[in-house]
């Protein structure tokens, strides 16, 4: 019984490394500096998610290895691209809303990733927001909030970036989030192709137009991800 102990504790812990290698290669692949305590958080943070999940249905993905490219990297796909766009503003403390946000994909990885930005993420789900709200804490995130409610019932944020993660088409996301958007500010949708009819229905139905379309590699997924960066016409 000892022997059999021994032997499981070791698989454990294989197992454990194993995330840990992908997680750094991974970073690495996206050139992302990170501190050992960011690492534990991303990592507990999945933990969490998948332990949750069994209760809450929180995602679709309930293997914690598929969990970890499709929702943790394709995250943190995002920092590098966000992390420039915030460096250029002259706020002094960036926000950023993430809108229909879930579990936190991407606000929690966000709010890991860069501790200077205040982060809300927003979702009609009460259970998804609850369970943000306990991330908060459980990672000593100070710079994490989460509101239960729909984007466009909120009063406006004034936030520096609004994101979104297959939340809706593009013109919806304009129609609904747009008013949160500070002067100068971008919405910043994530979508797989490009989305081209998208790109002129927004256009032609509202304020807003694409001012960019740039690429994502994410670790260890196949298939096109892009960012569209959205600032309303006449923005200069």
């Amino acid at each position: 019984m000892a022997r059999l102990r021994e032997v499981t504790t070791i698989a454990h812990a294989t197992v454990k490394v194993s995330t840990s290698e992908r997680l750094l290669r991974a970073l690495g692949t996206l050139r992302l500096k990170s501190q050992p305590t960011q690492q534990t958080a991303l990592l507990e943070y999945l933990s969490q998610l998948m332990r949750w999940n069994k209760t809450y249905n929180l995602t679709a993905i309930r293997d914690p290895d598929q969990a970890l490219a499709h929702h943790i990297f394709d995250s943190l796909s995002l920092v590098a691209p966000l992390s420039r766009a915030l460096s250029l503003n002259q706020t002094e403390t960036p926000t950023v809303i993430d809108v229909g946000s879930g579990g936190g994909l991407p606000g929690v990885i966000l709010a890991i990733m860069l501790p200077g930005v205040l982060v809300t993420c927003v979702d009609a789900v009460e259970k998804k927001t609850m369970f943000v709200r306990q991330m908060a804490g459980v990672l000593t995130l100070p710079n994490l909030t989460a509101q239960h409610a729909r984007i466009e019932a909120l009063k406006p944020f004034q936030a520096t970036l609004v994101t979104s993660r297959a939340f809706a088409s593009l013109e919806d996301f304009a129609q609904l989030a747009g008013q949160h958007v500070r002067e100068g500010g971008y919405l910043v949708a994530m979508k797989g192709r490009e989305p081209t009819e998208e790109i002129t229905a927004l256009q032609a139905h509202t304020a807003w137009s694409a001012q960019a379309i740039e690429p994502l590699t994410v670790p260890e997924l196949e298939g096109q991800r892009c960012l569209v960066w959205m600032q309303r016409k006449g923005t200069t």
